[in-house]
């Protein structure tokens, strides 16, 4: 029998807009409205908003949430303001990833966890299984949030308006809760388009009036399929493609986001071991010569042996060039090393270079 997908709040409103639409992570969600470049272009440009409301939210409260989150997150939450957000990663104990995520400070007995849609129910169960011998008591709330994120330079003066809020003095990687139209919401100084940007969590009502008021400001509505090509211009990770149970954060060059010199957390051992001797194979960027476009999955040779595959791979809108990122076995994962990806029948020149193919635009 077929899963049945998920429907957000807004899909109503894609259908109507004639966005494409495809099954993601269990959700049927909009891949495109006028088509990638344009929307790519507009977030890059001018402003764009997608809809996130697939993501996860987990709420962690009590009186050890903070010893909790920071035994469960290779990144340290310790001493940090209230309102301030972290990315980071959920491990295994041999390293391997259970997710990267956003951990929300609230304050020291609350934080709010935001997961990816496709690893939820796994991601609940895991957090869950950790939380024995804890005070604290973990709340799967993904039901109730809805999500969009307002993404490109004129972000903040758009949803400023369309708010009504003073969101303008939220620092990047921080957030507030309001109070509006007798609701809770939170909005968070991220994304993922490497443009400055806001996310707002609130109830499936308010998200959909939200997205409303944005349509009528003239906003563009964006899909998926820029999401990814922004999120890859940029060097950001997409989960099952840089990271996996299979791929650790030190493999995916992700290691500032490993706080090693805090007590013990799940995966440290690993990850330590990992970061003292080093790595058999890790995550880069190649540029191709031409105008060959590397997808996932395509293998990455020297003299004709394998020495690794692309994980994600596009014609770059920003810049124009054939770049991609991969997982390299060494030493083939040094700058300026010559290796050659093979499409099809056919292998193709290609360089390594900075996993940053576009420079990020956030405000500092």
């Amino acid at each position: 029998m077929e899963e049945k997908l998920i429907k957000t709040c807004l899909h109503d409103r894609h259908v109507k807009l004639g966005a494409l639409m495809s099954p993601f992570g269990g959700f049927d969600m909009p891949i495109q409205y006028a088509g990638i470049t344009e929307e790519h272009n507009a977030v890059r440009q001018n402003v764009g908003v997608f809809d996130v409301s697939h993501m996860g939210e987990v709420r962690v409260k009590g009186k050890e949430a903070y010893k909790f989150v920071n035994n469960i997150f290779t990144n340290d939450v310790t001493g940090a303001p209230d309102g301030q957000i972290f990315y980071g990663m959920m491990c295994y104990d041999n390293g391997g990833t259970v997710d990267d995520l956003l951990v929300y400070k609230v304050n020291d007995e609350e934080y709010f966890l935001v997961i990816n849609a496709s690893n939820i129910d796994k991601d609940v169960e895991w957090i869950k299984s950790h939380a024995e011998g804890y005070d604290v008591k973990v709340e799967n709330e993904s039901d109730y949030y809805g999500e969009v994120a307002v993404q490109g330079p004129k972000a903040e003066t758009v949803l400023q308006d369309v708010l009504a809020l003073n969101i303008e003095n939220i620092p990047f990687y921080n957030f507030k809760t309001f109070e509006t139209e007798g609701e809770t919401i939170i909005v968070s100084r991220t994304g993922y388009t490497g443009e400055d940007g806001f996310e707002v969590y609130g109830s499936h009502s308010f998200i959909q009036r939200l997205w409303d008021k944005l349509m009528e400001a003239g906003v563009q509505p964006c899909g998926l399929g820029c999401r990814d090509t922004l999120r890859f211009e940029v060097g950001l990770p997409l989960y099952g493609d840089e990271l996996s149970a299979d791929i650790t954060p030190i493999e995916a060059s992700l290691s500032m986001f490993v706080k090693l010199d805090k007590p013990e957390f799940i995966g440290k051992e690993a990850l330590a071991e990992q970061k003292a001797n080093g790595v058999k194979r890790r995550i880069v960027g190649l540029e191709l010569e031409g105008n060959a476009i590397p997808r996932h999955g395509y293998p990455v040779e020297v003299n004709g042996e394998k020495v690794g595959e692309i994980t994600t791979g596009y014609r770059s809108i920003s810049t124009g060039k054939s770049v991609a990122m991969a997982m390299i076995d060494k030493p083939y994962d040094k700058l300026g090393t010559k290796v050659d990806v093979r499409i099809r029948k056919k292998v193709f020149p290609a360089t390594v270079v900075k996993k940053r193919f576009y420079d990020k635009s956030y405000k500092k």
